[in-house]
């Protein structure tokens, strides 16, 4: 499928996060059975309703249970959220240290606190440095093109996927658009995980 690759073409082989962009962002193991990309924007205020009430259930309950492995995809809405890109380009420098999960829980968490300043630079300095990234380290990617052009990469082929929208979530050949409910995700999810067990598996 057109959307299959695209996402494949990410770099989303169950390689070593230092490695491996993408793994980097992951949560769960690299062989469980299902495969969840979010496609998210950390200025997005339903992203971050997600991320602050439906999320934490579906880590508790799919992937701390090794059930699904979760991966987060940048895709920016840079023509609403002028500060998403940014934000995404520090989230990247925090996955370099294997600090993208707690800054990506003080983006979200702190969201309206950052979201409408002129420039956030230093504000996401201080969160990176709160979620325990080496100062220097930070500072050196978060001026350097790497990180951008990681992100612009990630948004573009999100496009091609299909994503339209913020948080979009393509899961096992389809796309599940907006934050639904924890009912809604456990439905697509149990279903689907129930397609994917070895026969006589609990």
């Amino acid at each position: 499928m057109r959307l299959v690759g695209a996402l494949v073409a990410l770099g989303t082989s169950a390689v070593a996060a230092q490695t491996d962009p993408l793994g980097a962002r992951s949560k769960g193991r690299a062989d469980a059975p299902v495969t969840v990309y979010e496609m998210g924007d950390f200025q997005c205020p339903a992203c971050r309703m997600f991320a602050l009430t439906t999320f934490p259930t579906i880590d508790r309950e799919y992937i701390a249970t090794g059930k699904i492995r979760w991966v987060f995809v940048h895709y920016p809405l840079t023509s609403i959220h002028p500060n998403a890109a940014p934000a995404a380009q520090a989230a990247s420098c925090a996955a370099q240290q294997g600090k993208f999960w707690p800054l990506h829980d003080l983006l979200y968490a702190r969201q309206q606190e950052w979201a409408d300043l002129d420039d956030p630079t230093v504000y996401f300095l201080a969160l990176a440095e709160e979620a325990g990234v080496d100062r220097a380290r930070f500072v050196g990617c978060a001026t350097g093109d790497a990180a951008r052009r990681e992100v612009e990469e990630d948004a573009a082929r999100s496009l091609r996927a299909g994503a339209r929208s913020t948080p979009s979530f393509y899961i096992e050949g389809g796309l599940v658009r907006g934050a639904p409910p924890i009912a809604v995700f456990r439905q697509v999810l149990d279903s689907i995980y129930r397609s994917k067990r070895p026969p006589g598996s609990r």
